[in-house]
């Protein structure tokens, strides 16, 4: 089965991959995180020249992930594990070839709280420049979330609240799952 959770930068998708991983009905279950498959090249993905004119990947948008790789690394992980679970901004965009049971999650949070996340994530425990956030944020990442990650929202099975903590929406997350017969207790 393939789990995927969608969502803005800072919404939990991450923690509640983990959750679900930890709870999930059938184990082993495997998580692979989006933000491991950004393209680290110049003239992979899409990059432009920030304020000083060094070249930086735009995160925000999907032609600077390999989808193509996570595609095929779901694939490998769905021939080895029962539950394979996908976090990122464009989990949802995965595509294995693998026939398997798919549920996909948007992960919900207001942008305020999404931004304040990153901040104490970025700024305040990794010393990123908060200038530099803010800047970013307020010039390309918020219209980009409403270009490519808010629009796929619709085409989600479930939608959740990322202010809850993440047990709790694993919890029932599964409990969907499992009503909608798509998976059961190993």
């Amino acid at each position: 089965m393939l789990v995927t959770l969608t969502g803005g930068s800072g919404a939990g998708k991450t923690t509640l991959a983990a959750a679900l991983a930890a709870t999930a009905p059938r184990v082993p279950a495997q998580v692979l995180h989006g933000d491991d498959y950004y393209f680290r090249t110049v003239g992979q993905g899409v990059w432009a020249p920030d304020e000083t004119g060094v070249p930086r990947l735009d995160v925000g948008n999907p032609r600077s992930q390999d989808l193509k790789r996570l595609s095929h690394n779901s694939d490998t992980a769905l021939a080895h594990v029962p539950v394979v679970i996908v976090d990122g901004l464009f989990a949802r965009r995965v595509v294995p070839r693998t026939t398997c049971a798919r549920f996909d999650v948007f992960v919900d949070l207001p942008a305020d709280l999404r931004l304040a996340r990153k901040i104490q994530r970025k700024c305040l425990r990794d010393g990123f420049p908060l200038d530099v956030l803010l800047r970013n944020y307020l010039d390309h990442r918020r219209a980009a979330h409403d270009r490519y990650v808010e629009p796929v929202r619709a085409d989600c099975d479930l939608t959740v609240d990322g202010s809850l903590p993440a047990d709790d929406l694993a919890q029932h997350i599964w409990s969907v799952i499992r009503a909608k017969g798509l998976i059961r207790d190993s």
